[in-house]
């Protein structure tokens, strides 16, 4: 194991700072302690949120070998320990299935990922529709449980789906689980009437088994009840509320939000929807779905949908949009791609979008609405996916070659790590809190032996905070 610590004064540095006339410079004591935690000679991703085990101990991650993971090959999750380095292995995939993409539960030892299709074929392989997430408890490594159940029959089965899973998150209290789905039975329909397959936002509850028959098969059982939250449509009218994508999802606070009325809403996701503006362009905007206490409850459509229509959403479910950027000079969500993401509290949701300059700045706006407020004014743009220190006080995220922290409070952002000018900058994908907020975990190609290879590395925060 590596041991390499690296030391950083942490102050406002100016190329990251706000405008000069707009922020003044501060000094800090505030020191970062990078360390490079692994250094096998294979991929090392991790997902954008969800990476730490309950107790900052543990890293969960998985071993795709291309450096964003855009190419699905990895057939382990594993995880290492912070302060010994021993490695773990979680789950091993065989019958030529891969696996990845791997978040922990906020509250034990569970970890949830994407499992692709075992003994897969010309007409069944890795596709976007063809996946499921699984469970596995790192208590009992190696055993998996089928978190979605599938059924590609009709008449199909209330609380299974008909496609794939993707990017699966716990909620704050770690018993539901949301992730973004697209439909098998949909996309390979031919002809128009009929609706279509969309990606929109789920969510697995454990009101489960789910068991469905085996006349296909690939039909598979469950231990959760899983259901569509989101409402897309085929071509949503230019100017409306009306989207045809559902994506980036994110549990909004660990135990949701306070509503205007002094309510608590206990549960809600945020996402970005897709939109068409009136010109008849594609918009992605904040969106917003309050979530009743039962999620096996009805509505207008069945949940399980029909050979023709999507899976509707339950009884209660309230879809509403927050952001309104049609207008703006850079319109819509922009910059990297990167999930929205809750304060803890839930008051704000932080999103990227370029100030009239062209620079993709850090935005919140609260859950129940109104304008949305620019946190942050850099010269360089936010460079990555980014998660909130859990006490709101921070976000994490790298910018122009650093690792960085942006103020809440002020929109200060402070470099943390030095500046990469070399070909070996952090990436793009992950940059992330863990739940005591001492650390952040992120990842570093690093060349060895003539071999690149993403690497996990961990910056201790220590000292005073600005």
């Amino acid at each position: 194991m590596l041991g390499s610590l690296f030391y950083f004064a942490l102050a406002p540095n100016p190329c990251l700072a706000q405008k000069a006339s707009e922020m003044p410079e501060r000094k800090s004591s505030f020191i970062g302690v990078e360390t490079q935690l692994t250094d096998a000679p294979h991929g090392h991703i991790l997902t954008n949120i969800g990476v730490w085990s309950p107790d900052s101990e543990w890293i969960v991650y998985d071993v795709r070998s291309d450096p964003a993971g855009n190419v699905f090959d990895g057939c382990r999750v594993e995880r290492v320990h912070l302060k010994t380095g021993t490695v773990e292995t979680l789950y091993t995939s065989a019958s030529g299935a891969c696996c990845g993409v791997v978040t922990t539960s906020p509250t034990d030892d569970r970890v949830v990922f994407i499992h692709g299709p075992e003994n897969p074929t010309s007409d069944w392989s890795y596709a976007a529709s063809h996946r499921r997430g699984v469970v596995v408890d790192a208590k009992s490594p190696l055993i998996a449980q089928n978190l979605d159940a599938r059924d590609l029959t009709p008449p199909f089965t209330p609380g299974a789906l008909r496609g794939g899973t993707h990017v699966h998150t716990f909620s704050g209290d770690g018993q539901w689980v949301a992730f973004t789905y697209e439909d098998h039975v949909l996309a390979k329909q031919d002809g128009s009437q009929h609706d279509l397959n969309q990606r929109n936002v789920g969510v697995s509850v454990p009101a489960g088994p789910v068991v469905v028959d085996r006349q296909h098969p690939r039909n598979h059982d469950s231990s959760h009840f899983t259901v569509l939250v989101t409402q897309t449509t085929n071509s949503p009218r230019p100017g409306s509320d009306e989207i045809n994508r559902a994506f980036s999802d994110s549990w909004v606070g660990v135990n949701g939000y306070l509503k205007p009325d002094g309510t608590q809403q206990k549960r809600a996701i945020a996402f970005q929807g897709q939109v068409i503006d009136e010109n008849g362009q594609a918009v992605s905007e904040v969106f917003l779905v309050d979530l009743p206490d039962d999620l096996t409850v009805p509505g207008d459509a069945p949940l399980e949908g029909t050979a023709t229509t999507r899976p509707a959403p339950p009884h209660g479910v309230v879809q509403r949009r927050l952001t309104h950027t049609t207008d703006r000079k850079y319109p819509g969500i922009q910059g990297p791609r990167h999930w929205l993401r809750s304060s803890p509290d839930g008051s704000q949701i932080a999103f990227l979008m370029k100030d009239d300059d062209g620079v993709v700045q850090i935005w919140t706006i609260s859950q129940n609405g109104g304008e949305p407020k620019q946190l942050t004014h850099n010269n360089h743009g936010i460079g990555s996916a980014f998660t909130w220190s859990p006490d709101g006080r921070w976000i994490a995220h790298v910018t122009n070659g650093s690792v960085c922290i942006t103020d809440t409070n002020s929109g200060n952002t402070y470099r943390l790590t030095k500046q990469s000018t070399t070909q070996h900058p952090p990436r793009p994908e992950a940059c992330v809190f863990s739940p005591d907020g001492n650390r952040i975990a992120y990842v570093r190609p690093v060349t060895n032996h003539g071999e690149t290879w993403n690497q996990i590395f961990v910056l201790t925060l220590e000292g005073n905070t600005p």
